[in-house]
């Protein structure tokens, strides 16, 4: 306890793979137009960090972290936006350093244990006066809140209720290896495609960062965080960072009740992604596996505005929020 058994999704039948339950929502998914209010907040670090807010002019807020190389414009960021300002809920969508369209102006970007940056939004959005507070989070986002979380324990401000997360690769080093694997390199491929490009643009503003050399060579994700991520954000190499921004090692500590989503199609999870044994021993901690869901995926039909996802979000957080 508390794993939560017999969940109730399951993907369309003309959706019969984890791959086109992955690929379907983020190529095709029309959540049309989010009138963000866009704040640009100053780090501790004399960085910035861009904050999309969609404001109804609620009391309790919902802040979403999207996943890696993603923005507050991704489809399921969006869906989620409406479907919680629906529900009478203000949302900010941040944008981690060099994912909102602008470059950060330090070298090292966002990674995927970054969780200070989160816990900046966090005070930030709680000084703004918001009673209620729930965090949503996608992926590496998902990552991020959870450790987070887990790092926080009994620290989180008390205006943090609940957290939904989906699709989290928990243990970074075994997600890393498995996109290795046959069809899940073309992933792969884009996520290094997109995190060289963001390299070389780094390099052309601020001359000296980072040495190109080979960049085009490196094909998984432990070359790339060996050269690049470990040793501008301290770490010793790919397997060091990878341990040290895992939330699996966190999860025993989380002190708010929080919904952690990973469907056993996922091609981008592991079974080292699902944290049975810390669920059972956490009880602010629920697990949930569905059959099916994909990475990020979760659709319903093509007739239907609102995902599964967000559907199960908005029912958590109306629960224990």
């Amino acid at each position: 306890m508390p794993l939560v058994r017999n969940s109730k999704y399951q993907a369309p039948f003309y959706l019969f793979s984890g791959h086109l339950e992955t690929i379907i929502p983020a190529l095709f998914r029309n959540t049309g137009r989010i009138d963000y209010h866009r704040e640009r907040i100053l780090t501790n670090d004399d960085d910035f960090l861009d904050l999309d807010w969609s404001i109804i002019g609620a009391d309790k807020l919902a802040i979403i972290s999207h996943g890696l190389e993603g923005d507050s414009h991704r489809p399921y960021v969006k869906g989620m936006v409406k479907a919680i300002n629906m529900e009478g809920w203000d949302a900010l969508a941040w944008n981690f350093r060099g994912c909102s369209g602008e470059m950060n102006k330090l070298c090292p970007f966002y990674h995927s244990g970054k969780s200070e940056d989160l816990d900046w939004v966090v005070q930030h959005a709680a000084r703004v006066g918001y009673k209620k507070i729930v965090l949503i989070g996608f992926s590496i986002g998902g990552n991020i809140t959870l450790k987070y979380l887990g790092e926080q324990k009994d620290r989180v401000t008390s205006a943090v209720k609940a957290a939904v997360t989906f699709s989290v690769p928990c243990h970074l080093q075994a997600g890393a290896y498995h996109l290795t694997q046959s069809f899940n390199r073309i992933y792969l491929n884009r996520f290094l495609k997109s995190l060289k490009f963001k390299i070389i643009s780094k390099e052309a503003v601020l001359p000296g960062s980072y040495d190109l050399t080979g960049i085009d060579k490196i094909s998984n994700f432990q070359e790339f965080d060996d050269r690049y991520t470990a040793p501008v954000n301290g770490f010793k190499n790919a397997i060091h960072y990878w341990t040290e921004s895992s939330s699996i090692y966190q999860l025993p500590t989380i002190q708010i009740p929080t919904l952690l989503v990973n469907s056993q199609n996922d091609p981008f999870l592991p079974l080292e992604c699902f944290p049975v044994e810390q669920a059972k021993n956490n009880p602010y901690l629920f697990l949930e596996m569905p059959e099916t869901g994909g990475h990020v995926g979760f659709f319903n039909s093509f007739t239907s505005d609102m995902y599964w996802s967000e559907e199960r979000a908005i029912e958590f957080i109306n629960k224990y929020a």
